[in-house]
C-alpha cells in the first residue's frame, strides 16, 4: 500500500497522533506527514504511506493556504489562546487604515521569529521541549513569503479578525497574529486555525478521521496526484529500467535544477533532477522498483 492520504485533522489531534491513526486504519507500519499542523489547529495534514513516505519533502516545501480568527486585546507566549497572557490592553479595537497599513507591512517577504512554544529545533532538541523544562530559548528570526494576506470580516463586539492567507513553508500563523497586532498597535494573539491547502491537497477533498475509517484503503491516494506543482519529463521508455536502477539518462535540451517527476508510459517513476553540465536526468529519489 503506497501514495498519499490527503488527511482533515480535528483539533485536539496532534500530527503524530494523526499518523498513528492512519497506521492503526490501515495496519501498516510506515507512514509519515508533511508540514506539521498545531494540535489545536485542524485542516489539511498530508500523510504518505509506504513507498510514498520518500516524498514528502517535496510536499512539506509547497504554499500552504490557511484561514484564522485573531482576537485582539491579549498577547500570549505561545502565540495563541492556549498559552499564558504576557500583555492585554482595553484598547479599541484598530481602525480599518491602522489595519490596512498592519496588512501591507506583513505581506511579501517578511523576517518572523517562530514562538518559543514550537518544534523548530535549537541545538537538535525542540523548542517547546526545552521552554518546559524551564531552559532559556532564543529562537532567531527567519525570513518567510506571504503572497496574499486578506481580512475576510471583522467583528467589533469580539474584538477579532478572520484573516485568509497563502504563505510559503515554515510560516508561523500564530507569529503573524501576534506580529499583525504590534503592527497595528494592540495586543494580538491566534484564537483558531484552519490550514484550507498544502500545495495540492485542498481542504474540499480531505478525509476525515471516520471517512478514512469507513474507506480504509480507497483513500489512498497515488503520489502523482499531487505532485503537480513538479514540472514533468517524460523519460523514453527505453531508459524505465536504467531510472529505476539509478542511473543517470543523457538528455539534450532540458535545463534548470529544480525537482522533476518523472513518468515513462504514463507511469510515475519518482523524481529526478537535471544536471546541466552533464547534460543527463538522474534518479533523486526513485518511487517505484525494478
Amino acid at each position: 500500500m503506497d501514495g498519499f492520504i490527503n488527511f482533515l485533522k480535528p483539533p485536539g489531534m496532534s500530527s503524530h497522533d494523526a499518523v498513528s491513526h492512519v497506521r492503526r486504519v490501515l495496519g501498516l507500519k510506515k507512514a509519515g506527514h508533511a508540514g506539521t499542523l498545531d494540535p489545536g489547529a485542524a485542516g489539511v495534514l498530508p500523510i504518505a504511506v509506504g513507498r510514498a513516505t520518500r516524498l514528502l519533502e517535496y510536499v512539506g516545501g509547497t504554499r500552504k493556504s490557511y484561514r484564522a480568527e485573531l482576537r485582539f486585546g491579549i498577547e500570549t507566549d505561545s502565540g495563541d489562546d492556549l498559552g499564558e497572557a504576557v500583555a492585554r490592553s482595553d484598547a479599541p479595537m484598530p481602525d480599518g487604515e491602522n489595519l490596512a497599513r498592519a496588512v501591507q507591512s506583513l505581506t511579501g517577504e517578511i523576517s518572523q521569529t517562530p514562538p518559543i512554544y514550537s518544534a523548530v529545533k535549537i541545538g537538535g532538541r525542540r523548542a517547546c521541549d526545552l521552554v518546559r523544562q524551564n531552559e532559556a530559548v532564543e529562537i532567531p528570526s527567519r525570513k518567510v513569503t506571504i503572497y496574499r494576506l486578506e481580512i475576510l470580516a471583522r467583528n467589533e463586539k469580539e474584538k477579532t479578525l478572520l484573516l485568509d492567507m497563502d504563505c510559503s513553508k515554515g510560516t508561523y500563523i500564530r507569529s503573524l497574529c501576534h506580529d499583525l497586532g504590534r503592527a497595528a498597535g494592540v495586543p494580538a494573539t491566534m484564537a483558531f486555525l484552519v490550514r484550507s491547502r498544502v500545495g495540492d491537497f485542498s481542504l474540499e477533498d480531505a478525509r476525515t478521521p471516520e471517512e478514512l475509517s469507513a474507506l480504509g484503503e480507497a483513500a489512498v491516494e497515488p503520489p502523482e496526484k499531487y505532485l503537480g506543482h513538479l514540472a514533468r519529463y517524460d523519460l523514453p521508455e527505453m531508459r524505465t529500467k536504467a531510472f529505476l536502477n539509478g542511473l543517470p539518462t543523457h538528455i539534450e535540451g532540458l535545463s534548470g535544477t529544480e525537482p522533476l517527476a518523472v513518468f515513462s508510459g504514463g507511469l510515475f517513476l519518482g523524481i529526478g533532477r537535471y544536471d546541466e553540465k552533464a547534460a543527463s536526468l538522474a534518479p533523486e529519489k526513485v518511487y517505484r522498483g525494478t
